[in-house]
């Protein structure tokens, strides 16, 4: 068993930086958890570099770091926001309350990953230091930084229940939504996954397969040395498609997959469809450890049921190939739900510096818990999986 080390009583060293460059590359990854792909520094430094975070973005990134003498214990990744694009926990009511009030919502602090509504830790600490201690330090530190630089307030996205625990004993609002999760119970292949489901599901699945079969369409999953740029292109290509057609402006540029392409690789995984050799449809996932993220997607061609196979179907099975426990496929969806996602807590914590805004979200999010909670009750009441239907799910704080 590990023994964690308390910190020393020597005065602790907070270092803030705004680039992941002013930080060592190895010593940074070496306190990342691991199966969380979105906080390694080749992330982190594709969305800087690329200038999909940074001035005029939204997304001021900002590294606070604590160190014990020269060694680096814990971190937290934040941004300076100057709106709510990008983060999947919506707050827009928010920031409308605080104008009718006459205030300022903006700019405000989130703590969590652009563009990329991934679960996971959000304070850092390298696995020998003592993880409550530690996380107070920067908690504590967070707060004076934001509070002394005017800021409105601090958002914790898609933590730990763990993490909200922690937070909410230092003062911040819990809050929950619900994601639809792909859990692996086990499977041996994806037939062993179907008979999880109810038959109408599962002979809806095979339909849906069959006709992309009888489409002549092609699917293959790449990961690590079998990415080739050219696979790249087309996931841009299909990434910027899809972009333009629900937002107007996408969040990434092309830069970014370029990077990723050239430091990442190892953690990627594609899916491409081809109809005789053409891409016309694809999606980009990034897997660490025994979790994998599904993130963006994209088609050149409408193809019936093309999207499902290439951001569930062809992922669950690469899961249950590579013996992955848990596969995010993003935000939102009743779709996931019907086809084997099980509808999970998604936590979040916030704390507002205006003691009247606090109070009230703070009312606002009481009632809301109740709500979301028989949400997610009644979605898995009524799943297609046995095992949800069961009751066998996670605890709900």
């Amino acid at each position: 068993m590990k023994v964690q080390r308390r910190l020393s009583k020597k005065p602790l060293a907070f270092q803030i930086c705004s680039s992941i460059t002013e930080v060592e590359k190895k010593e940074y990854d070496s306190i990342q958890p691991d199966n969380n792909p979105f906080f390694e520094f080749d992330f982190l430094f594709a969305l800087e570099k690329s200038g999909c975070v940074g001035p005029g973005t939204g997304w001021e990134p900002r590294y606070l770091l604590l160190r014990e003498e020269a060694e680096l214990a814990a971190a937290v990744t934040f941004y300076i926001k100057t709106d709510s694009y990008g983060e999947y926990i919506f707050d827009w009511q928010w920031a409308r309350a605080y104008q009718d009030a006459g205030l300022r919502y903006y700019p405000k602090v989130v703590v969590g990953v652009p563009f990329t509504p991934a679960n996971g830790p959000r304070i850092i600490v390298r696995g020998d230091y003592d993880y409550e201690e530690c996380a107070r330090e920067l908690i504590e530190k967070l707060v004076e930084i934001c509070s002394l630089n005017s800021l409105s307030s601090i958002h914790f996205l898609c933590i730990t229940a763990e993490e909200q625990e922690l937070l909410s004993d230092c003062g911040f609002l819990p809050r929950f939504t619900h994601q639809y999760h792909w859990h692996n119970q086990g499977y041996m292949g994806f037939d062993d996954f179907l008979g999880d489901l109810r038959s109408g599901r599962r002979k809806q699945i095979k339909k849906e397969k069959n006709r992309l079969r009888d489409l002549g369409v092609e699917i293959s999953v790449l990961g690590k040395e079998q990415i080739q740029s050219e696979h790249m292109d087309s996931i841009w290509e299909f990434y910027r498609s899809t972009s333009l057609r629900k937002w107007g402006n996408a969040y990434l540029n092309r830069e970014f997959f370029d990077l990723i392409f050239e430091k990442y690789r190892e953690k990627t995984v594609l899916v491409i469809a081809q109809i005789d050799g053409r891409p016309v449809g694809g999606a980009i996932n990034f897997r660490k450890g025994d979790k994998l993220y599904g993130r963006y997607w994209g088609c050149s061609t409408d193809v019936p049921y093309l999207h499902f196979e290439c951001c569930y179907y062809r992922p669950i099975e690469f899961a249950i190939e590579n013996r992955i426990n848990v596969f995010e496929a993003g935000a939102q969806g009743e779709h996931k739900f019907l086809r084997g996602f099980e509808a999970v807590p998604v936590y979040s914590s916030h704390l507002f510096f205006n003691p009247g805004a606090q109070s009230s979200i703070d009312n606002f999010l009481r009632e809301e818990r109740p709500y979301m909670r028989s949400i997610i009750s009644e979605y898995n009441k009524h799943s297609p999986l046995k095992y949800a239907r069961g009751g066998k799910r996670g605890k709900i704080i």
